[in-house]
């Protein structure tokens, strides 16, 4: 059983998901999508687990009092350990990925003491490559308003090596119907804001390192050569710890589900 929420945070309003029960898992989706995103793994991490998911602020179900406004990482990860506090929680273990994956990083810099272990999975974090300047989202942005979102999406997946992925099996049922065409919609403010924020985002190496195996690197194992693994992978190395491979692509639960569920549950209980 789904039980929603609704979390007041300054300037948005946050819709929340919160399944199961036991210790705190917070799942933090990336890019146009929202909490649905992880609809496939979150019933199965629930067994064991209170896993909380949201749509984070300007997206979906979570309007800002300022839809034209960015939002930037600092903000999003205030907003994480927001929807964490009105759960009532200790420490929790947080799951993000891609651009959730850079707001867990940000939120474990901030606030260590709310974040038993974060499993950053392929954070885009491309200011790190020595070619960051040719990923910088200021570029997919002004495509986005000289041609359209349809023109920018082409470019994006092109950049990111991501346009040979399969794309989502074909559906006629309703409800997932209804998801694709909300992470359509936030489109826009993704090519807007969100990619320029990640695009420029730095990471407090230090400050990641200092907190150890707390710290876990992941990427799907079908996702070499592309851009988020290639940066995921520097980001390890700056922080002297393994790259743990997942099921699939860079968007490994929701192809193959179970299979991520099965690998991830390991280590959101402490193994390496």
């Amino acid at each position: 059983m789904t039980e929603i929420r609704v979390v007041e945070v300054p300037g948005a309003r946050l819709h929340c998901e919160v399944r199961g029960f036991g210790p705190v898992l917070l799942l933090i989706p990336g890019g146009a999508a929202d909490s649905a995103s992880y609809d496939g793994i979150a019933p199965l991490l629930a067994a064991d687990h209170t896993v909380v998911a949201y749509d984070p602020r300007g997206t979906s179900r979570s309007p800002a009092a300022d839809p034209g406004s960015a939002a930037s990482v600092t903000t999003l990860a205030d907003d994480a350990r927001r929807v964490l506090d009105a759960v009532g929680a200790g420490p929790a273990t947080v799951f993000g990925s891609s651009a959730g994956a850079v707001t867990g990083l940000e939120l474990v810099v901030r606030r260590p003491e709310r974040v038993e272990r974060l499993v950053a999975h392929e954070p885009p974090v491309t200011a790190l490559l020595p070619d960051a300047a040719g990923h910088d989202g200021g570029r997919l942005a002004d495509i986005q308003r000289r041609e359209g979102t349809p023109a920018a999406m082409t470019r994006f997946l092109a950049s990111t090596g991501m346009d040979g992925d399969a794309p989502p099996p074909p559906t006629d049922d309703p409800a997932a119907l209804e998801t694709l065409a909300r992470f359509a919609a936030n489109l826009p403010g993704f090519f807007a804001h969100t990619v320029v924020a990640v695009s420029r985002y730095q990471p407090d190496v230090e400050a990641l390192r200092s907190l150890g195996p707390r710290i876990v690197m992941a990427a799907g194992r079908d996702s070499a050569g592309q851009v988020p693994r290639r940066a995921t992978e520097t980001l390890a190395g700056a922080l002297g710890t393994a790259l743990v491979e997942m099921p699939g692509d860079h968007r490994g639960f929701l192809g193959a589900p179970v299979a991520f569920a099965e690998a991830l549950r390991p280590l959101l209980d402490g193994a390496p």
